[in-house]
């Protein structure tokens, strides 16, 4: 195989800086496993971000949230960590992923976690007519 999970995440520099913008990366299939019975979980990744510095770069992130796949884990603790791995590796003024796990024994399990630097005041949107 030409690539293979792995545990870090690379990043680039953000292209504008001083530009406050969003950016939604939406992984469709992310897989982990059940800490208690070892079956997986399924689960759509939303992870929205205002870049300061830094950006990520999709392979690796792609490989990163692969490393998963044979890891046990709670949805709140795998949501969690995964947030403060991106929050150590871009920086970014605002990070928030949401986790929506397929079904389970009848039930939904939705899980979001944000992060916002300290100094960060956002900018007001404008309301166009």
């Amino acid at each position: 195989m030409s690539t293979k999970p792995s545990n870090s995440l690379e990043t680039f520099e953000n292209p504008y800086p001083k530009r406050e913008y969003i950016i939604r990366i939406q992984v469709p299939e992310f897989t982990c496993l059940c800490p208690k019975t070892g079956q997986p979980d399924f689960a759509t990744l939303l992870i929205e971000y205002v870049p300061e510095y830094h950006c990520v770069e999709l392979k690796s992130l792609k490989q990163y949230i692969w490393s998963y796949r044979e890891q046990g884990a709670f949805h709140e603790a795998v949501t969690n960590r995964i947030l403060d791995d991106l929050v150590i590796s871009c920086r970014p003024r605002l990070l928030r992923i949401t986790a929506e796990f397929n079904v389970r024994g009848g039930i939904y399990t939705t899980v979001t976690a944000e992060h916002r630097s300290a100094d960060w005041v956002p900018n007001n949107p404008a309301l166009l007519p």
